[in-house]
């Protein structure tokens, strides 16, 4: 059994990208030379749900040698024009997690911080062998909604993506990369099987499927800082920082909830 995995996170993959994205895009150069260094390295990529799967029933679902998980946020049009034929040529598995309320169409809230996909595109890439996971309708901070707007988020997302692919997703990552005990809870109720947050660090079976960490890939993230990424290798500058933020922001969420009840008792 793999005793942990490279989950790789990325958001838009861009020439161009506006304010909004820029920080955690890579370009397209970037991204093809990356997946080039997962090539070399000999990394298998899967799916969120082939290695949840897995490690729910090691026995019956085996994984390929020095597994990777490689997932996109959000849905952005960047990971069909620019993704996806990289993805082809290497026929990498790959996870993209929409958020429905952003994407070009019938469900469109306006939302969306940049180009975004349309639901061909997506049907496209679910085509291409891209596991197509849910990110709630509209992106929100999930913690701070109450249990019904909750569970209309993770509904309504679950409900659209199976109308237009015809196919249950089974994969849930919180906006943010940020949960709690109660959205977990809600998630899996929902129906998802697994679920991804951030905490910067590799996958580990022991984090349970609703807790799963992953690596965020950003602009900044040279060839060798990516290949230390990959390897488990020692923290460098961004991931570093990335954990300390991932641990404040919980710390910060944590005492807002905190807050609200103390408020609500009050009353």
């Amino acid at each position: 059994m793999n005793a942990s995995v490279p989950v790789l996170m990325y958001h838009a993959v861009a020439g161009e990208p506006n304010a909004a994205t820029r920080g955690l895009s890579v370009s397209p150069r970037a991204f093809a030379e990356q997946m080039a260094v997962l090539r070399e390295l000999g990394r298998h990529p899967v799916t969120t749900a082939e290695l949840a799967a897995h490690w729910r029933t090691p026995g019956s679902r085996p994984l390929p040698a020095d597994p990777v998980l490689i997932t996109f946020d959000d849905g952005y049009a960047g990971v069909h024009r620019h993704a996806l034929p990289v993805l082809a040529e290497h026929a990498f598995a790959a996870t993209l997690f929409v958020s429905t309320g952003w994407l070009r169409g019938a469900y469109d809230t306006g939302g969306g911080p940049d180009a975004m996909l349309d639901w061909d595109q997506v049907r496209e890439l679910a085509a291409g062998g891209v596991e197509i996971g849910g990110h709630s309708h509209t992106h929100p901070q999930l913690d701070q909604l109450d249990d019904d707007a909750l569970w209309t988020e993770l509904i309504r997302c679950k409900e659209i993506i199976a109308g237009e692919l015809d196919a249950v997703p089974l994969s849930f990552a919180y906006p943010y990369g940020y949960s709690s005990r109660r959205v977990r809870a809600r998630v899996r109720a929902a129906g998802y099987r697994q679920a991804l947050a951030v905490g910067n660090g590799p996958a580990r079976r022991g984090q349970g499927p609703y807790a799963m960490r992953r690596l965020t890939v950003r602009r900044t993230t040279t060839v060798e800082e990516f290949t230390r990424l990959v390897q488990g290798r020692p923290l460098v500058r961004d991931v570093a920082r990335d954990r300390a933020l991932t641990k404040g922001y919980a710390l910060v969420r944590r005492a807002r909830g905190l807050g609200r009840k103390a408020s609500l008792t009050r009353v």
